[in-house]
């Protein structure tokens, strides 16, 4: 296959997972409609992970890909530490839910932006410090998408019966 033609797909495939319609179901953004942050801030048990929490988390994993590709240095996120982020902090308002979903929107215009500024001629090299190439990165984010679609519905399907 091309490269350039393979970078497209990858590209179709990251878009899919996130926002744009596919035969699989629900994606990632799709999973976030008419969430409610009460909703987003609810725990099916303690130390369970939240929708808001996977939206954040999310985030950072498309910022991790995007700092690979881009060469960027560590540290940039627009929050502070890595990985899981409490949610919600300090604020559970509609405001700051309405913020970080705009996190996730504005993380993943910056990766497709990436991907799409990627030279093909290196899709198949491992960035220093990964076990993975390029490729292997992006269609992984899409999967991490996906994967947490997935939760997301499950969670709001559990929220559902523990309302009634």
């Amino acid at each position: 296959m091309r490269a350039g033609t393979e970078l497209s797909q990858l590209l179709a495939l990251i878009d899919q997972a996130y926002n744009r319609k596919s035969w699989h179901g629900t994606n990632l953004r799709g999973s976030l409609r008419s969430v409610s942050p009460a909703a987003a801030s609810w725990r099916p048990g303690p130390g369970r992970h939240n929708i808001w929490e996977l939206t954040v988390h999310a985030a950072y994993w498309k910022y991790t890909v995007w700092r690979r590709l881009a060469g960027a240095d560590r540290g940039s996120f627009a929050l502070k530490g890595s990985n899981w982020f409490p949610r919600p902090d300090a604020d559970s308002s509609a405001a700051a839910w309405r913020k970080d979903i705009s996190l996730l929107d504005r993380t993943h215009r910056e990766l497709r932006g990436a991907i799409e500024a990627f030279s093909p001629r290196v899709l198949h090299h491992t960035p220093k410090g990964s076990k993975f190439d390029y490729a292997a990165l992006i269609s992984g984010v899409a999967a991490h998408d996906l994967y947490h679609a997935g939760q997301i519905q499950l969670l709001k399907r559990l929220l559902a019966g523990a309302l009634t």
